[in-house]
């Protein structure tokens, strides 16, 4: 059944249809999977068939990888910390194995319209397909990156419980080992590898020593959960959006930004300023993503001040919970551009993104390339775990 929701802020339209969008063949309904149902694939037993579209845009097979003595399948996505962690480990081990036989292949399973705003505070991106192409693009992936997101079905066949999560068949196609592929998320501190240690096995004509495997990440986003998301935004509804008054000396503070040590995102714009209202949204829901982390979001809008009630009301209908200024009666505009930056030449919107010492990282004058920003930030406040 369809679940139509149309969210007043311009977050877009979600809609639950599995097979929305669907990059799998044939383009027919699917039944959302229940996640109790899903069980993890069991040593011997032969790989399940699958038939995705790659970042290639074309449609990958489990019959296109027979010509390798073993399969990798890694169950893998865009947004989860632990899965950037191992993504330069991943294109090692391709690097290291592919010649010698073995082939992976990486399959995002997650439905990203399941996947919470407060999910993406470690990433500049969802899980969607074309997020996906983006990823691998930044990443150089030289392996094939499948998604299963539409319908989720493969997924539930392999039974991956988080990201990552690897199976490796042999020549056959008979599963023998599943789970991590080391022992330490953090870059740089396993000690136990136990993805190639399993792999050298299995060259070698033996059976790994050790078959399974726990796995530790982000838990599979499905479709399921997707109430969840919506339950989410709803949500905004009930928290405080606030707007105070700020002088020369306020801008000076809050460019210095020396109270809370956090990365701090600042936006300049106006409700007059028609670049200012378009990119609110995309503005508003970074904030969302990163708010859990070291990070803040503070707005300094530059309408006149007797415009104080029409400013607040049209944050509160963008549901900016965030810190939110607007400009004392009587300062000029020009004093405020220096305040803010002197590189700033003054038109609107501006956005600035500063260090927790007050360094500016990023700055853009103009209507701001969302994703650009994001991944600023992202890189900026950090993609792994500590």
């Amino acid at each position: 059944m369809k679940k139509l929701i149309v969210l007043s802020m311009g977050l877009a339209v979600l809609n639950c249809t599995p097979n929305e969008n669907a990059t799998e063949e044939p383009n027919e309904e699917v039944a959302i999977v229940n996640s109790k149902d899903v069980k993890t694939l069991e040593i011997g037993s032969q790989a399940p068939d699958f038939r995705l579209k790659g970042i290639d845009d074309e449609f990958h097979s489990l019959e296109e990888y027979e010509d390798a003595d073993i399969l990798a399948v890694l169950f893998t996505c865009n947004h989860c910390p632990t899965a950037q962690a191992y993504e330069e480990r991943v294109q090692e081990y391709v690097n290291t194995y592919e010649p010698k036989g073995v082939k992976l292949v990486a399959i995002s399973p997650n439905a990203d319209k399941a996947v919470r705003f407060d999910e993406l505070g470690y990433t500049d991106l969802n899980d969607s397909f074309e997020e996906m192409k983006t990823r691998a693009a930044d990443k150089s992936f030289t392996y094939p990156y499948l998604y299963d997101g539409a319908t989720q079905q493969v997924a539930a066949k392999y039974g991956p419980v988080a990201t990552p999560h690897i199976f490796l068949f042999d020549k056959d196609r008979k599963l023998q080992y599943q789970g991590r592929i080391d022992n330490d998320e953090h870059i740089g501190k396993a000690t136990i590898f136990d993805l190639n240690k399993a792999t050298d096995e299995m060259l070698a004509g033996n059976t790994p020593e050790e078959q399974t495997t726990k796995v530790f990440g982000c838990s599979i986003k499905w479709m399921e959960k997707a109430e969840s998301k919506l339950a989410e935004v709803e949500g905004w509804k009930e928290e405080e959006v606030n707007l105070a008054k700020a002088d020369l000396t306020k801008l000076s503070e809050i460019m210095a930004n020396k109270e809370g040590k956090k990365f701090r995102l600042v936006n300049v714009w106006a409700t007059w300023c028609g670049p200012c209202v378009a990119e609110f949204d995309g503005l508003v829901q970074s904030d969302k993503m990163y708010r859990n982390r070291n990070f803040e979001f503070v707005t300094i809008s530059n309408d006149e001040a007797d415009n104080f009630d029409n400013t607040l009301a049209f944050l509160k209908k963008k549901y900016a919970s965030n810190t939110n200024y607007i400009l004392e009666e009587g300062v000029n505009k020009y004093d405020m551009i220096e305040t803010i930056d002197p590189d700033w030449q003054g038109a609107l919107p501006y956005t600035v993104l500063l260090s927790p010492e007050g360094e500016k990282l990023y700055a853009q004058m103009g209507e701001i390339d969302v994703n650009d920003l994001r991944k600023n930030i992202a890189d900026q406040i950090g993609r792994y775990f500590d």
